[in-house]
């Protein structure tokens, strides 16, 4: 990966705002590391040659954050939680400030449809390539603003994750099945869908606490009891959510990479995090993954597609010749989870996401 081409990038993009249209995110610096990481860094400047047009200018502020409490998801506030993490890291080591962070977002994962935490797994991944960059200094701090002006809790899992900047997961620690670890298989399996399945993400996520089943789904994962346990969770869900994607995605190819991408996020971070963080990093995941599935997701799967055999370079250099930003998010995530598990069914399921978008 060239350094100067991906730091040329982000400094295109961080003239433009983390939205477009009122709602709809800036996925170029996701899309622009993922390129950059993969080996397609040379062709990143056409990319984002046709991508920024479609984008707004930064906002402006209106004042600055001094209650982050009463500013965490204002989205008019924007903004102002652009140019406080701008300057939270111009002052303070980067890890510093995701470390105060993180658990404070955390509660909110659902932001942006997950974007916010989606973006700063990119642009953590960056950074642990090189954190003497100042492009990718300033591309964390507009990726935690996002979440901030974002921020929104999935409904229903303050059982699990409690909102207010302090985070546990709930549990018995006498129960004998805890060693076991999640089964994020099962869990998945037992989620529920909305009937009614107009409308965009925020008016989905509404229905969640009317939903029979929601309370018990959501808490049907087994909460990781150590930081070891919380990695092979958040592995073991990015993965899951990646076959599932074979299953249902052709109800709604675009917004149900999410489910895959933003529990891949979530691992990507897990390096600088204190492992105290691991656990209910895993249960913010799972409630992301759980949400978006139960409301994008059919009631009944489909047949398997029909998907080319390829090798891992060969599904992401088809994504980059497509271009569409989630086509290239997805292949990158299932990537990273064939690495970590070696099954190449997952490979299809960018290729499936291709073929659909």
């Amino acid at each position: 990966m060239s350094d100067g081409i991906l730091d040329e990038a982000y400094e295109r993009l961080h003239r433009t705002g983390p939205e477009y249209r009122g709602w709809l995110s800036n996925h170029g610096p996701m899309a622009a590391e993922a390129l950059a990481r993969r080996g397609h860094d040379q062709g990143l400047h056409r990319w984002l040659d046709a991508y920024v047009t479609r984008l707004d200018e930064l906002p402006r502020g209106l004042r600055p954050i001094d209650d982050w409490r009463g500013a965490l998801g204002d989205p008019r506030r924007a903004g102002d939680w652009l140019a406080y993490f701008d300057r939270e890291l111009r002052e303070r080591p980067w890890r510093e400030v995701l470390g105060t962070w993180w658990p404070r977002l955390l509660p909110g994962i659902a932001a942006g449809a997950t974007h916010g935490v989606i973006r700063v797994g990119h642009a953590v991944r960056a950074l642990l390539e090189n954190d003497r960059s100042v492009p990718r200094r300033v591309e964390l701090g507009q990726a935690l603003g996002y979440w901030a002006a974002r921020w929104q809790p999935v409904p229903g899992a303050d059982r699990v994750l409690p909102t207010g900047g302090a985070v546990t997961v709930a549990g018995n620690p006498t129960d004998p099945e805890a060693d076991d670890g999640p089964d994020v298989e099962a869990a998945l399996a037992g989620l529920p869908r909305i009937p009614d399945r107009e409308g965009g993400i925020r008016e989905r996520l509404g229905r969640l606490p009317a939903l029979d089943g929601w309370p018990e789904a959501l808490a049907a994962l087994r909460p990781a009891r150590t930081p070891a346990q919380a990695e092979a969770g958040l592995t073991a869900l990015a993965h899951q959510a990646a076959l599932g994607y074979l299953r249902f995605g052709h109800a709604e190819p675009v917004m149900l990479v999410h489910a895959v991408t933003a529990p891949t996020a979530v691992l990507r971070t897990l390096p600088v995090l204190d492992p105290a963080l691991w656990a209910p990093s895993l249960a913010a995941a799972w409630s992301a993954t759980a949400a978006v599935t139960s409301v994008y997701a059919p009631p009944r799967p489909a047949a398997a597609p029909a998907v080319a055999a390829m090798t891992p370079a060969e599904v992401f250099a088809r994504a980059a010749r497509h271009g569409d930003a989630h086509v290239v998010k997805l292949a990158d995530a299932v990537l990273d989870a064939h690495d970590a598990t070696g099954d190449r069914r997952v490979l299809d399921a960018a290729g499936y996401a291709a073929q659909m978008i």
